[in-house]
């Protein structure tokens, strides 16, 4: 079983408390036999757009096709002004074609895939934002099962934290290990 996430940190390189928590999850994904690819969005060329195939060279297609072959998808990201990043807003975007089948009546290429979300913040919206992408994914064919998001609101990941990558995985290890192995089970479970 495969699941790719969309690393949607706004780094391209450095510490990310996003990547932290994604790294911290991904034993548990292991747990449960879930193989996984993450990839960071930041470092990919994905030019704006709302079609999966445009005519223009970038990462998307490969990206798309990775997400077609993956039974999990999972959307990873970092809380700004109360809403998704816009590294993830991108891939929203060029997932709307998907939203366009749909509306013509046709099956969603995305149908029997199951979706996750996992958030990092300093203060709030990560209701806000699981709602949202919660919908997105219902939109497009994604089954959104029960326990299948993890979002962590900390003081230890404001802009200026000075935290470690090991800081950061001790605070989850310590306040997140139950809900993370609730992610991995509800995630494996809905995707058998």
């Amino acid at each position: 079983m495969k699941a790719i996430i969309l690393l949607a940190t706004l780094k391209n390189k450095g510490r990310s408390n996003t990547e932290a928590l994604v790294e911290f999850i991904a034993p548990y994904l292991k747990q449960q036999n879930i193989e996984y690819e993450i990839i960071r969005l930041a470092s990919q060329n994905i030019v704006p757009g709302t079609y999966t195939h445009m005519n223009v060279k970038d990462d998307w297609t490969e990206i798309y096709n990775k997400i077609l072959e993956a039974k999990i998808l999972l959307f990873a990201t970092p809380i700004w002004w109360n809403n998704h990043s816009s590294e993830l807003q991108r891939c929203i975007e060029r997932l709307d074609e998907v939203y366009d089948i749909i509306l013509e009546g046709k099956d969603s290429p995305l149908d029997g895939k199951i979706g996750g979300i996992i958030i990092t913040g300093d203060s709030d919206g990560v209701e806000h934002i699981t709602g949202n992408i919660a919908n997105f994914f219902c939109s497009i064919g994604v089954t959104v099962p029960p326990y299948s998001s993890l979002g962590v609101i900390w003081e230890g990941h404001a802009k200026n934290s000075k935290k470690t990558k090991t800081q950061l995985q001790k605070y989850y290890q310590r306040n997140y290990a139950k809900d993370a192995t609730s992610l991995a089970e509800s995630l494996k479970k809905a995707a058998k």
